[in-house]
């Protein structure tokens, strides 16, 4: 796989948190498998899917928890999707265009997400896959999670009592007869060519309850989300910045590459890593000062700085204004950051 794949951190968090209850060391688990250690306000942050798949997988054989995906699965709703793909299903006027808006904007949730419609006779496939995973265990802890997104953003349609008739799986997973009694109505396939859940065509065209079919807010297209190491590097980095960020060498072993190799590949992006961290801490700063109400030297922790003097003097050198200014200058909508400002050093013309 050249691809490094990401999942959005809010797909890891009910994984660790079931960890947690029953007694598990949470901390050290995770960060075995290189993932961040705490998850507070990163829930649209990126962390590795496949490290995300092992820890899960390591979390119930460590604690004899069995069916760990069907148990955080239970713990999600509509509103842990994206921010994005909430948007988009909101404003669509019909089930269907619902659907077509999901496809276009998966890789929000899990970069080499891939999502179709498949029409098999009366029903409609709703289809899932990751690209480039073929082989790989265990992937059924992913597809529950695939399967149930999907899920939600029907039942914002066809209501949350609605139950598909299928759910298949691409994993060889055969559920527990304790799932099975949670979907009476359902029936599972397990070992398919892709995962996906089956929708009547009649429901296709039920009507959004919300009766909001204005156009979602910037509707450009999706995030590229690039296919290579430099540019999952960029997206993992901010999850880690409480921890005071990765080493170059964290980093590399994080993208399954030498620490030689990253050093290239940025130097040929027109960056250095240094560079490319001070940026990830900068916009992390600007977003939760633009955004929040979160103390600036909670911020500046956050952001990665052990010295909240450190963080002011960075903050300033990029920015021109102190963070307090810059928070104000917010509130007032006159906040205003030279666009190559914001560019790691080394990347500035």
């Amino acid at each position: 796989m050249t691809v490094v794949p990401l999942t959005r951190c809010q797909f890891l968090i009910p994984f660790a948190e079931l960890h947690s209850e029953i007694g598990g060391a949470t901390a050290a688990l995770l960060a075995k498998f290189r993932l961040p250690t705490s998850f507070e306000e990163k829930a649209d942050h990126y962390v590795p899917l496949l490290p995300a798949v092992r820890f899960a997988t390591a979390a119930q054989q460590e604690q004899g928890l069995s069916e760990i995906a069907f148990r955080a699965a239970q713990r999600l709703s509509f509103e842990h999707l994206s921010e994005a793909m909430r948007a988009r299903v909101r404003h669509a006027p019909t089930l269907l265009v619902a659907l077509q808006q999901m496809c276009r904007w998966a890789p929000c949730e899990d970069t080499i997400l891939q999502l179709w419609l498949e029409p098999i006779g009366e029903s409609l496939r709703i289809c899932s896959k990751l690209i480039g995973t073929e082989g790989i265990s265990h992937l059924e802890i992913s597809q529950w999670l695939q399967n149930i997104f999907v899920l939600h953003i029907v039942r914002q349609f066809a209501g949350a009592n609605w139950s598909p008739k299928v759910i298949a799986f691409e994993a060889p997973y055969t559920p527990s007869p304790e799932v099975r009694s949670h979907w009476p109505n359902t029936r599972f396939l397990s070992g398919q060519k892709a995962s996906w859940i089956e929708v009547p065509v009649k429901l296709l065209s039920l009507a959004n309850p919300s009766n909001n079919f204005r156009p979602a807010s910037s509707d450009h297209e999706p995030q590229s989300f690039g296919k290579d190491v430099v540019s999952a590097l960029r997206l993992s980095l901010p999850s880690y910045l409480d921890q005071g960020g990765l080493t170059i060498t964290q980093a590399a072993e994080m993208m399954g590459v030498s620490t030689r190799s990253l050093q290239r590949r940025l130097s040929l992006a027109g960056m250095t890593y240094s560079g490319l961290l001070e940026q990830a801490r900068f916009n992390n700063a600007a977003k939760l000062l633009g955004d929040t109400e979160v103390k600036i030297i909670d911020v500046a922790f956050s952001s990665g700085y052990a010295d909240p003097a450190h963080f002011t003097r960075a903050f300033r050198r990029i920015s021109g204004c102190t963070p307090r200014e810059f928070r104000e200058r917010s509130r007032n909508g006159r906040a205003a950051i030279d666009p190559r400002a914001s560019l790691p050093n080394d990347s500035r013309a």
